[in-house]
């Protein structure tokens, strides 16, 4: 294992030197470099390392959600309104409907069938969105309209909704039974997950203000505290939202302190360069090139035709009579593409419970996260210079 913990690390720090000097996002690197050495290509990562890889791949979510709590003001995202509030759950939702009429066209599958992958394709990837939406805030551009800050709430959101719908699809599709409660856990996990975690912020807030604990002593008790709370998402299902808990309880110690979460902001930038390099390889390292290429062109034409959708019906709608002007607009819809790190984590759940079709459903969502996630990254790291105003200026 700590060979392959070498290798990665190495082949990380040489891709994204590589990559940076060809104007490429990093995480096209890791994608590539997990596929190759991975069990489908070279084979050359320890198994005891890939059966920890979900639990890397959730620290390296903690640290991502970290980041983006430190950075969020929310008092300046409430002003945004409306906007903010769509962009949670009307992508999605265009996306799954999308799915659920063209399903059946393109694959043969039921309706049900044809609203699970719809559920997994939907969700916008938060390794992906909200790194990059951060750096914008950092470096204060299209802050003034608060358009980073609101991808970064949207996309955190937006997760929320489409694993509730995924959990709910699925006890149909495998013969259970779902009743109005189940879709009443949407509002509930986000009214606990927000209330849990900004009372805990508020706590870690004053206890790091009375007592004065070394820097890195609070980095590991925040990155527990946040480990903790994913944590709870599993024990009370459908109850509790660990993401949203996450990014409140930084969001509360940002509101208490601005100068405390710029350390602490600091800290986790530098963390995140290896939490990224990890979360992307490892994605990468669960592909399979043989299955993704098996089916042909259909389900990437398939996987296009929804991107589309969601963009240009379910984004465009969200953003009708918005202070945005034709580039911000863009931008919006630039990030609001890739899709990486709910497809990992559910996209193979229909095939290890038996269902019908759960091998080419597992197949779609690897194939989003290669078309998807690099051609996201890329635009917006394009584009954000292009298409958003520096207002530090």
């Amino acid at each position: 294992m700590l060979v392959s913990v070498a290798l990665i690390l190495v082949s990380g720090v040489v891709l994204e030197y590589t990559l940076k000097k060809l104007k490429l996002p990093a995480l096209l690197g890791y994608l590539i470099a997990g596929i190759l050495l991975g069990p489908f290509g070279l084979n050359l990562v320890d198994s005891d390392l890939l059966r920890l890889s979900p639990d890397i791949r959730q620290v390296a979510l903690i640290v991502i959600l970290t980041r983006a709590g430190l950075s969020l003001d929310i008092k300046r995202l409430l002003e945004v309104g409306r906007p903010a509030i769509m962009m949670c759950f009307v992508p999605a939702t265009v996306e799954i409907m999308t799915s659920m009429i063209f399903g059946p066209l393109f694959f043969g599958f039921s309706l049900i069938q044809s609203l699970l992958i719809g559920a997994i394709l939907a969700a916008v990837s938060p390794a992906v969105v909200v790194p990059r939406m951060v750096d914008l805030i950092q470096t204060h551009r299209g802050t003034k309209k608060q358009v980073p800050q609101m991808i970064l709430a949207g996309a955190s959101l937006d997760d929320v909704f489409v694993l509730v719908l995924f959990s709910a699809f699925l006890t149909i599709a495998l013969g259970g039974s779902v009743s109005a409660w189940t879709f009443m856990q949407v509002p509930v996990s986000i009214i606990a997950g927000i209330f849990g975690g900004a009372v805990l912020g508020y706590l870690l807030n004053v206890l790091f203000v009375y007592i004065q604990l070394k820097r890195v002593f609070q980095v590991m008790i925040l990155l527990a505290s946040g480990m903790v709370l994913m944590r709870l998402e599993t024990v009370f299902t459908g109850l509790f939202s660990g993401i949203l808990a996450v990014i409140a309880m930084n969001i509360m110690i940002r509101a208490q302190s601005e100068k405390l979460s710029n350390d602490l902001s600091g800290s986790f930038n530098q963390i995140w360069f290896v939490a990224e390099i990890f979360l992307f390889f490892l994605v990468g390292v669960s592909v399979n090139p043989a299955n993704a290429l098996s089916y042909g062109f259909l389900p990437i034409l398939f996987i296009i035709l929804l991107s589309l959708c969601r963009l240009f019906i379910g984004v465009r709608l969200c953003l009708l009579n918005t202070p945005f002007n034709k580039k911000e607009k863009r931008f919006v819809l630039m990030s609001y593409l890739p899709k990486a790190t709910v497809q990992a984590a559910i996209g193979s759940v229909p095939l290890a419970n038996g269902m019908a079709g759960g091998e080419l459903m597992l197949t779609l969502a690897v194939l989003s996260i290669l078309i998807t996630a690099p051609i996201g990254a890329i635009g917006m790291d394009y584009f954000a210079p292009r298409l958003l105003t520096n207002d530090s200026e």
